[in-house]
């Protein structure tokens, strides 16, 4: 992508007069595992429901990301040592993410969509079009986090809109709606980034020295993401890439080699047809 893209795709995407970027920033530290943002997602976007049987992770009965999970609350135990922090208990740390979509920047699930049933939005986000969708796959690969599936019902492609509908009324998604604690926030990501960068500052100097921003960067392997987050361990600890690349980012040099060696073989089979002629 052009410099262009990186600080503004929906422009990139074609759309001339648009708002302003908006996203999601998550602050983990905060999340209190109420699940009020899962709820909230399937209740206003008619998902329909998972992950009511015993999974064996703790209290995560949805255990990931999905076509029918749009948004994950992630429960982590940590064994630490009790004198470790006051506000651990029995030597054990409970650290709990809402995790979404993260609409990056450089979206390779738009890359290798064949239909166009995947767009970027005026408001900069990644939406999937139920009714253009041919439920070919290529975008669950595609996707470096593992957001995307198909549907069993309908074997087509589902993940967060960001609550388009909404945004587009002037409301904000319902999982941030629904959040008691405002560990997920939604704005324009100019101001998220700032008050991230803050609260960043505020915990480290808590003595939180492990608390630190993901996917918040323009420069790191897709562009930023249009949602972010706030963690207090590191990528890994939360089942993240620590360093997620667009997967379609080799496909441009890719075709030019493609092409090169098409041109070789043409130029090949030409002189032959012309050394046969004489």
């Amino acid at each position: 992508m052009s410099n262009e893209s990186l600080s503004d795709p929906a422009a990139f995407a074609g759309h001339v007069s648009h708002p302003e970027r908006v996203g999601f920033f998550t602050d983990t530290s905060i999340c209190i595992g109420c699940k009020a943002c899962e709820v909230a997602c399937k209740e206003w976007n008619a998902v329909p429901e998972d992950g009511l049987s015993l999974t064996g992770m703790s209290y995560d009965n949805t255990v990931g990301l999905g076509p029918s999970t749009w948004r994950h609350v992630a429960f982590i135990e940590q064994s630490v040592p009790s004198s470790a922090v006051s506000s651990e208990l029995d030597g054990v740390r409970w650290l709990m993410a809402s995790d979404v979509c993260k609409h990056c920047t450089e979206s390779a699930c738009l890359d290798v969509c064949p239909t166009g049933a995947l767009f970027r939005t005026e408001f900069g986000s990644v939406v999937v079009q139920d009714d253009v969708c041919n439920g070919c796959g290529y975008c669950v690969p595609a996707c470096p986090f593992g957001v995307i599936g198909r549907r069993e019902e309908d074997r087509q492609a589902h993940k967060c809109t960001l609550c388009y509908d909404r945004l587009s009324t002037g409301m904000e998604p319902a999982c941030a709606k629904a959040c008691p604690t405002q560990s997920i926030q939604f704005g324009p990501l100019s101001d998220l980034r700032t008050r991230a960068a803050s609260r960043v500052a505020e915990l480290q100097s808590a003595g939180v020295e492990r608390a630190q921003l993901y996917l918040d960067d323009p420069e790191d392997g897709i562009g930023g993401g249009g949602a972010f987050f706030l963690l207090l361990d590191d990528p890994e600890v939360y089942g993240l890439p620590p360093d997620p690349v667009v997967t379609t980012r080799d496909l441009p040099a890719m075709w030019r080699h493609v092409g090169i060696a098409a041109a070789g073989l043409a130029a090949t089979a030409i002189a032959l047809a012309l050394g046969r002629k004489r």
